[in-house]
């Protein structure tokens, strides 16, 4: 088993990962936005639908989703504890019974046969996770796909200003009283980080070339000291998937970056409108059209999307 693959493993089977994950969508701006994008671009592209592979699929929210469309989901992730959340979601909401739960990491798809399901969908940047074989894994979701596929990876000019912002997730805090710890973790450091950083152009120049924002060594050796790192992470230029993608055969291709829009806008304006419910809204549809133009599609929050059919 590879590094990446055994680091992902240690860090997304940690005990509270199922609790946490589920409530991201509630803590953080930048989440409800991706999120929204998804569930708009599934919900109008379910024609043909029946079968659906979730890869990385975590707590559940579109395998969730598209099983109270009365779909048949595989429900695939690395995480135990993010399965057992989804699970007990899925059985809150009714559709217990159209979801079949699997744990796996997606370097190994071969117990599926070529064009098993109708729409193959990854989202959330489970992909990006599994370098050196990102691309390798793309191609395997692709052949899983009889019709369609959605996926999102992490967005190599997305991340790069990370590097010269150590405080870029307060500006997505929706509530600065919730008890999530990294909410509390974020407002308690910002003067800390603030404080303590350097602007590094090196580092960014390497991250761009790369695609990679860490130290893979020192990841590594984290890893081997018994702790829990941040997965080693891929990050995509947009043409770079649409490349992979094309060569797979797939058409119609079309890529969007979440949060390309949101990113714009203070914190302040930004939990003004999510309390409102006709600003949210009105507020959602017009991300969604900014950030589906290919001109910002690369400047997504997080994430790169990509949607295509299969020739």
């Amino acid at each position: 088993m590879d590094y990446s693959t055994r680091i992902s493993e240690r860090m997304w089977n940690l005990p509270d990962k199922g609790e946490l994950e589920a409530e991201r969508e509630q803590t953080f701006i930048d989440d409800i936005v991706q999120k929204a994008h998804i569930e708009r671009e599934l919900l109008d592209h379910l024609d043909g639908i029946q079968t659906v592979f979730d890869g990385g699929a975590g707590c559940g929210r579109f395998s969730i989703l598209l099983a109270r469309q009365g779909l048949r989901v595989t429900h695939f992730d690395i995480s135990r504890p993010m399965i057992e959340k989804a699970r007990e979601l899925a059985e809150k909401a009714g559709v217990l019974d159209r979801i079949t739960f699997v744990h796996g990491a997606l370097e190994d798809l071969s117990a599926y046969a070529d064009r098993s399901f109708d729409l193959v969908m990854s989202f959330d940047a489970p992909v990006s996770y599994t370098w050196p074989h990102q691309e390798r894994t793309i191609r395997e979701l692709v052949r899983l796909a009889r019709r369609r596929i959605m996926l999102s990876v992490s967005s190599r000019l997305g991340a790069l200003p990370y590097l010269a912002n150590p405080v870029q997730k307060n500006q997505f805090i929706l509530d600065r009283n919730s008890p999530d710890s990294w909410v509390q973790w974020c407002l308690n450091n910002r003067e800390q980080m603030i404080e303590g950083f350097t602007f590094r152009e090196a580092d960014l120049i390497k991250a761009h070339e790369t695609g990679l924002l860490c130290d893979v060594e020192e990841t590594r050796s984290a890893y081997d000291r018994g702790e829990s790192p941040w997965s080693i992470s891929y990050h995509f230029l947009p043409d770079e998937l649409n490349h992979i993608l094309e060569s797979c055969g797939v058409k119609e291709i079309s890529l969007a970056g979440p949060g390309a829009f949101a990113r714009t806008i203070p914190n302040e304006i930004l939990v003004k409108i999510m309390n409102d419910p006709k600003q949210k809204k009105e507020f959602l549809d017009f991300c969604h059209l900014y950030d589906s133009n290919l001109y910002v599609c690369g400047m997504g929050k997080d994430n790169l999307f990509a949607r295509g059919e299969i020739g």
